[in-house]
């Protein structure tokens, strides 16, 4: 999820944090009140329930409606069905934490395995091992041809094997091997 998303999920979540906002959205769904109205239902001050819905119709939850001098507000039930499906969904719930988890966790395997450009060891764990690997990937430019010996001097500057570390890198898929020539794919990149 982009910043920009999460800025507008976040939006939602802050104007439906408050007991008034909520129980204004809750009498709203039977039908559409005026200001007065809500005020007199809820118990609160008119400036109080404007406040509020000013809030919520700034996320789209609550629309308004002129009649003459009269203020007509209700609950939009559409944006608060997409709200449902696009925000509260699973898929996108777990979106909220994508960059987070893995770049974390990612730099934690890299600082723990490295020390400087050195590779201290080649981890066991399958895991932590792609992640090696596509760091040392990296190293190499996607559809550029690199004759063995080159594939060997880029990852001797990384470790002391490079032919277990390019054997990986092919297994891997990051690398492909034709003739003792080596080169990375655009998808390999991904």
């Amino acid at each position: 999820m982009n910043a920009a998303d999460l800025d507008s999920v976040l939006d939602v979540f802050k104007a439906l944090a408050e007991a008034s906002r909520l129980r204004l959205l809750g009498v709203l769904a039977s039908r559409e009140h005026t200001v007065d109205e809500l005020a007199a239902l809820l118990d609160l001050r008119a400036p109080t329930v404007s406040h509020h819905l000013a809030k919520l119709r700034q996320v789209g939850l609550v629309s308004l409606r002129l009649d003459g001098n009269l203020h007509w507000y209700r609950l939009d039930q559409h944006a608060l069905s997409a709200l449902s499906r696009d925000v509260l969904s699973v898929e996108r719930v777990a979106s909220f934490a994508d960059s987070v988890e893995t770049d974390a966790w990612k730099k934690k395997v890299l600082r723990d395995f490295f020390d400087g450009q050195r590779l201290k060891d080649i981890p066991a764990s399958r895991k932590k091992r792609e992640v090696i690997l596509e760091h040392l990937a990296s190293r190499f430019q996607v559809g550029q041809r690199y004759r063995e010996t080159q594939v060997n001097d880029v990852l001797l500057q990384h470790h002391a094997d490079p032919a277990t570390l390019r054997r990986e890198l092919v297994g891997a898929g990051l690398l492909r091997r034709e003739r003792s020539v080596y080169w990375r794919t655009a998808e390999s990149a991904e």
